[in-house]
């Protein structure tokens, strides 16, 4: 039995109530196995076994008064993974589904992803069960204000420093820094996300969506193609998929599908960009309200959805963007986008298809970037924030966009470089896993058994 395998059925048996982190550790632990046999150093320092645990992890409980004057009572979590080359850096989720198997998944995922975006940060990820949708403001507020309340004693400026996912936008972020300030009198750039007047920066909003068409752009000019004039299915209606279309319209390409937890727009003359913005920035509303605004736009409940897939990945598209949330790609829906010609497949969400569909995505040789390369121009535009609140200073919309390229630009060549290494030139998953790892276990080993 192979070093990978055996730390993974141990792994396995430990934590088989967490599917979805045991899905991301397969995910890293099978391709790792050519730089673990060419190099024993890895398995003499036990570091498989140290990497899948997080460095330490906190549960608390988080009480709070709703607009009824009723108490309510939530969970909140922060998972500190690795910290070998920085603080931890990973966002905050506030969604019904949070727990600590899925902040684990994404705390592991960001381990590699943070590492592969060149800059000094470590893996974390943090949140709670708490659904902001259907809430008021003042609701939102007092939430965010009770969760910082104790969230504010593990996290600092170099010691952790959290931001925005599902469910925490630029309203959660305000709320949350404006009780971090008050309880700790420091004004200090503790979270990322943070509203332009107050030591944001430019671009971040943008960062994620940008960075995944970036990627894909670099994926298709190594084979001499472009996104131009390409038509592309892109799932999710958040910060991710509103900047995925906007960039896509910028390159030339045309987006013609978009979703949310309710249903999907599909607009065969192509998303209409400032509309959604409205609809979701604005309204804070469901996409049919998109639907009524955009006569050409066609709306599909959840409901008509088939049975176990996503509506999404049915329109035959050339280009597709995975940018809701994780498994949102199954097999089924692999082999349809295959079967109907996608030549491109780059993921904005963390983990957004199955282990299934990504082997069908390989063994068919399309280009495919894989979420923790893909996508990490989030993080990375973060690190940016971190940056220029460390040097109390403020950068343009150009110059965070260029250095967010070249970011992008260097994940692909690390990740393509890496494959070629190992003898599978083009297999990204492979390339950008062990990049990622290589860079932290080396750290890790340099720095000793503490």
């Amino acid at each position: 039995m192979s070093y990978s395998q055996q730390v993974f059925d141990d792994l396995s048996a430990r934590y088989a109530y967490q599917p979805e982190f045991l899905q991301a550790v397969q995910e890293v632990l099978t391709t790792l196995q050519p730089l673990l046999d060419k190099n024993p150093v890895y398995q003499k320092n036990k570091i498989l076994e140290r990497i899948v645990e997080p460095e330490r992890s906190f549960h608390f409980r988080v009480e709070w008064v709703d607009d009824k004057g009723e108490i309510q009572v939530n969970n909140g979590y922060r998972v500190q993974f690795n910290s070998a080359i920085g603080p931890y850096k990973g966002g905050l989720r506030f969604h019904p589904t949070v727990n600590e198997g899925i902040l684990k998944f994404l705390g592991f995922e960001q381990i590699f992803k943070n590492s592969l975006t060149g800059t000094p940060i470590g893996g974390g990820k943090g949140g709670s069960d708490f659904d902001p949708k259907g809430k008021s403001d003042n609701e939102v507020m007092r939430f965010c204000q009770a969760f910082m309340l104790q969230l504010h004693r593990y996290i600092g400026a170099t010691v952790d420093v959290p931001a925005g996912d599902i469910g925490v936008g630029g309203r959660e972020i305000g709320y949350i820094y404006g009780m971090y300030k008050r309880l700790t009198t420091r004004y200090e750039g503790v979270l990322t996300g943070k509203g332009l007047n107050w030591g944001g920066s430019l671009a971040r909003t943008e960062a994620t969506g940008y960075g995944v068409v970036y990627f894909a752009d670099e994926m298709l000019k190594a084979r001499g193609q472009s996104l131009e004039g390409m038509k592309c299915a892109v799932s999710g209606a958040g910060n991710v998929a509103i900047y995925c279309c906007e960039k896509l319209i910028e390159k030339g390409a045309i987006p013609v599908t978009v979703s949310d937890s309710r249903g999907m727009i599909y607009d065969e003359t192509g998303i209409k960009v400032d509309v959604l913005k409205q609809v979701k920035e604005v309204e804070r509303a469901s996409l049919t309200r998109y639907a009524e605004l955009v006569p050409t736009a066609k709306y599909t409940p959840v409901s008509e959805y088939p049975q176990g897939r996503n509506a999404v990945w049915s329109v035959p598209v050339d280009a597709a963007f995975p940018c809701a949330t994780q498994n949102e790609v199954n097999l089924e829906d692999a082999k349809c986008l295959l079967q109907n010609g996608v030549k491109v497949v780059s993921e904005g969400a963390n983990m957004p298809s199955s282990i299934d569909a990504i082997n069908a995505f390989l063994k068919s040789g399309i280009a495919y970037g894989p979420a923790k390369a893909a996508n990490a121009g989030g993080v990375a535009t973060s690190q940016l924030e971190m940056e220029q609140n460390a040097g109390m200073t403020a950068w343009t919309f150009d110059e965070v966009d260029a250095k967010l390229f070249n970011i992008m630009k260097g994940i692909f060549e690390n990740a393509y470089e890496t494959s070629k290494e190992f003898g599978e030139e083009g297999n990204l998953v492979l390339g950008a896993n062990i990049a990622g790892f290589r860079k932290v276990a080396d750290s890790m080993i340099a720095q000793g058994v503490i």
